[in-house]
């Protein structure tokens, strides 16, 4: 399955079900990995073999490795330190060369700015959607550098047990925002949907085991020429929709077992940024003055 349609207007989402595609790399060692893109992001979904090496030089920013499931395991080294983490998580790293090592056949996710990957950009499956920029998205401005200076920081979800007042685990860093949200068992009641929209920023939603479907409703315009017909996109696992401004959108799972969606946000939002708490790694990075 490919990418969505093209349309007229800029306002219908994107989805890249992964797994249906094509890899866009594989290593020697048999690591697959497919490319996908927003504005102001790439996903990098890598289906990695042990031991596979994936390295970054001269990154210019930080970016973001996340572990999807529990038997995810990495270490991520630069010239300055080694740093493993096992099952879920979060793993910021910093600027300059690094390698991302898989400890396991697993699947690893790794997010870059547009900025610091431009050519992997332009290698995603959905680049053709971004050949101009949505003058709805905001550009991307990266968030202020953490005070005690850039290093790898690991964030374990063991170490942050699912807390139902909450909607998700949240972390942040200088350029990305991850949400876990919290799994669900099972079909959500369709009676309790969510629908909401944003702004100036796209949202990217990972589905990570489950399967969903997306309901996007694009508001109306007073050019009839422009309006599009709501959106009710089935995907499963491994896959990316991302939502742009100001599409109205809710995600349902669907799948009959456990169902987890990672939502991603490049930069950083400023709402949840600024609700004490919400963000787990708030202390380790400063909201932009």
């Amino acid at each position: 399955m490919q990418t969505q349609e093209k349309t007229e207007t800029r306002t219908g989402a994107e989805y890249v079900e992964f797994y249906d595609l094509e890899p866009s790399e594989r290593t020697d060692a048999g690591t697959r990995t497919w490319l996908a893109r927003g504005q102001n992001f790439v996903v990098t979904y890598s289906s990695a073999v042990e031991g596979d090496e994936l390295t970054r030089e001269d990154q210019s920013d930080e970016y973001v490795v996340v572990l999807p499931h529990e038997g995810s395991a990495a270490t991520v080294r630069t010239p300055d330190e080694t740093v493993s983490m096992t099952g879920q998580g979060v793993i910021v790293v910093p600027p300059g060369r690094s390698v991302v090592v898989a400890d396991a056949d697993c699947d690893l996710v790794r997010l870059f700015t547009v900025t610091s990957a431009e050519p992997l950009a332009r290698a995603s499956v959905n680049q053709a959607s971004y050949e101009e920029p949505n003058p709805e998205v905001a550009a991307f401005e990266p968030w202020p550098d953490p005070p005690a200076g850039h290093r790898v920081r690991a964030y374990p979800l063991t170490e942050v047990p699912v807390d139902p007042a909450r909607f998700g685990r949240i972390f942040r860093c200088s350029t990305f925002m991850v949400n876990f949200l919290n799994p669900r068992m099972g079909v959500r009641d369709p009676e309790t949907l969510s629908p909401h929209q944003h702004d100036d920023f796209e949202q990217c939603s990972l589905a990570v085991e489950g399967d969903f479907v997306h309901h996007i409703r694009t508001p109306w315009t007073k050019r009839m020429s422009e309006w599009l017909p709501d959106e009710h996109r089935g995907c499963g696992s491994p896959s990316i929709a991302v939502i742009p401004p100001p599409a109205v959108h809710t995600t349902q799972s669907v799948g009959s077992g456990r169902n987890q969606l990672i939502d991603i946000f490049c930069p950083p939002r400023a709402d949840f940024s600024a609700r004490p708490g919400l963000v787990l790694n708030a202390g380790e990075y400063p909201i932009p003055s």
